[in-house]
């Protein structure tokens, strides 16, 4: 069942993000790794910049996959979509974006580690494509709060509400 997180999620959240993250380790370069992977401070600080959480619950385990989105401007951004190891491959992570997008009208990025290959390419199954390097750098400067090594690692994928956009076609809502 997928239902909006509520404030008595937080450490199931932060659990969730912190056990899944454990993908990057290796992947991600050295330097951005840390230990945790987010810390109970930054979970906050995310939350009260306004990334409400999505999570999905399974009978009998809890809540035990999340993902966040966050309207920033004139785009709506999918933050930090998890899924706890033990429930990975189960399809949790597609019903929750799916969910998520149902409910956009506005485009949508997303922005993820290059080397997290696996991550690319589920977002590509639901019609998301990378932007070119320059292009990346700009939207993570103006829609993300991210070091610059971070851009330097990172890459954006963008919806196709937002490529249009960007090709100056006219908004087809």
């Amino acid at each position: 069942m997928i239902r909006r997180c509520k404030a008595d999620d937080f450490d199931r959240i932060l659990a969730i993000i912190n056990d899944a993250a454990q993908a990057y380790r290796g992947i991600i370069p050295d330097d951005r790794w840390k230990e945790p992977y987010m810390p109970a401070g930054e979970l906050a600080d995310e939350i009260a910049a306004g990334i409400e959480f999505d999570g999905y619950e399974v009978e009998g385990a809890g809540l035990v996959g999340v993902m966040g989105i966050q309207p920033v401007e004139d785009v709506t951004l999918i933050r930090h979509a998890y899924v706890a190891t033990d429930h990975r491959r189960s399809g949790i992570g597609s019903a929750l974006l799916e969910s998520l997008l149902a409910r956009q009208d506005r485009p949508v990025l997303i922005g993820t580690w290059a080397a997290a290959e696996w991550a690319i390419a589920f977002y590509r199954r639901y019609g998301f494509e990378t932007v070119p390097a320059p292009e990346k750098s700009r939207l993570l400067r103006r829609y993300w709060t991210v070091p610059e090594r971070q851009i330097e690692t990172s890459v954006v994928l963008a919806d196709a509400r937002w490529r249009a956009r960007a090709a100056g076609e006219p908004d087809r809502k």
